[in-house]
């Protein structure tokens, strides 16, 4: 008799909280952080930008006391945002969080690819254009192949990887913030403060308004330890590492933010190509402050790609694993590593790198999320043997969820119907899941988010159709 010799798949090694804390800083800082000047510019000036941060920085510190507080009384629960909505809210809407965050995340993926052949445009304008032209989506699509490859040969050494490239991107981020200091003009600043006229309250809130997507999006990330939660060595450090994370983070985006203001003219900053820092930092040392930020970028959106590469698929899989997906997307390889989720990730990226599509498809998740801390706090789950804090937490988790709430808000009704237009046809792999384990395929309640969920997408459609919204 023959015996066959079948492989062990290899140890999984845990994380420790340092390189969990790489993981929240490196998915955060990307693109955003570069960007900031200009995009704050064109909303608003000095004092919009305060309240802004303070606004934003407070929802956002909430959501991480939320990620912290899951994290410590739910650690069964892998994968973050998905997990927490599934358990706070059924099967359907914790699918629609995991298809929703892993498309936002692929999706997003792509605008990187689009900065980095957009910064060396500023080099090759004739070849790399604004990152639309032929050369660019060549390039971005070599790059994604070529971290694909790197993440399918392990997920423990591509996290290593990332750590490095951390502590590389923040290096001309504080450069630039050091330079601005001593670049500061008093009366530029000065006649930054106000954002334009008329100096009304009114005026003054629509400003905010209009940053509080520039601060979303730049915020994405904050869920990159809890996202990788199974791989902790201690669950305690994946809320220690949410906080330290995003508080760095934050102070990095408050001080390029507020410093530029003092270095140009709010006309000025708006007339700056993306990634404006570099633009900023050429008007104060010239040319080589472009060419020295401009390196910095590539390696900052280079070593975002790869932790939200790595996130993307960590998503399907633990949907998979939990047979919220298809069971073909919790196949691993010898290396730990998930395979046809991180392939299915990849095309999507490919795809969508011919059309640059990009919608902040996590607030929804981000709001599940919240939701079900407060729903927890209120309920007294886990309360009952852990007693300790609960009218801190159950604060703090309805503080997330009136942010998250006002953040849909501020998109707009645009921003719910091309996130439908996204969610609903990933329900086709959610109906492929229930077939797999012989299951009816919707309950009552189920039911009824479908056909919301339809009405959405053909609304969405329709609008896309005739231009009522755009892309």
């Amino acid at each position: 008799m023959t015996t066959v010799e079948v492989k062990a798949p290899a140890e999984v090694r845990k994380f420790p909280l340092t390189t969990l804390i790489a993981m929240v800083v490196g998915s955060m800082v990307g693109a955003g952080i570069f960007s900031l000047p200009r995009n704050f510019a064109l909303a608003t000036g000095v004092f919009g930008a305060l309240i802004a941060w303070v606004i934003a920085g407070t929802g956002m510190l909430m959501l991480a006391f939320v990620f912290q507080t899951l994290a410590v009384r739910k650690p069964e629960l892998d994968a973050g945002v998905y997990a927490y909505a599934k358990a706070g809210f059924g099967e359907y809407l914790g699918f629609f969080s995991a298809f929703g965050y892993w498309a936002s995340a692929c999706i997003g993926n792509v605008t990187y690819w689009v900065l980095i052949s957009s910064t060396l445009g500023l080099l090759w304008p004739g070849t790399f254009g604004h990152g639309d032209t032929l050369a660019a989506v060549a390039l971005g699509s070599a790059g994604l192949w070529t971290f694909h490859f790197l993440i399918s040969r392990g997920v423990q050494g591509a996290a290593v990887i990332n750590k490095i490239v951390t502590v590389a991107k923040i290096v001309p981020i504080l450069t630039f913030i050091v330079v601005a200091i001593f670049a500061f003009k008093a009366h530029v600043f000065s006649a930054n403060w106000w954002g334009g006229e008329p100096k009304t309250a009114s005026a003054l809130f629509d400003q905010v308004r209009g940053t509080m997507l520039i601060t979303v999006f730049v915020f994405l990330g904050i869920e990159g330890a809890a996202v990788y939660s199974r791989y902790a060595k201690r669950r305690q450090d994946v809320g220690k590492a949410t906080v330290v994370g995003f508080l760095g983070v934050t102070a990095l985006m408050v001080a390029v933010t507020i410093f530029s203001y003092g270095i140009l003219s709010r006309a000025e900053l708006e007339k700056l190509r993306q990634p404006s820092m570099a633009g900023a930092m050429e008007a104060v040392v010239g040319h080589w402050g472009l060419a020295f930020i401009s390196v910095g970028v590539i390696i900052s959106v280079l070593g975002a790609y790869l932790a939200w590469t790595m996130m993307a698929a960590e998503v399907l899989f633990v949907a998979a694993k939990d047979k919220d997906m298809p069971s073909f997307l919790s196949r691993t390889s010898g290396n730990n590593v998930p395979v046809p989720a991180l392939v299915m990730s990849s095309l999507l990226v490919q795809a969508a790198l011919l059309v640059t599509l990009f919608s902040s498809l996590s607030l929804i998740p981000y709001l599940l999320a919240a939701a079900y801390a407060l729903k927890l706090g209120a309920r007294g789950e886990t309360y009952d043997t852990q007693p300790r804090n609960r009218s801190r937490e159950l604060f703090v988790a309805g503080l997330a969820t009136f942010y998250t709430v006002f953040l849909v808000f501020a998109a707009g009704l645009e921003f719910l119907l091309l996130s439908l237009v996204i969610y609903t046809p990933g329900t086709i792999l959610f109906v492929m899941s229930r077939r797999e384990q012989g299951r009816r395929l919707f309950s009552p309640a189920e039911l009824v988010i479908l056909v919301i969920a339809v009405i959405g997408f053909v609304a969405g459609i329709t609008a896309l159709a005739t231009g009522a919204i755009t892309i």
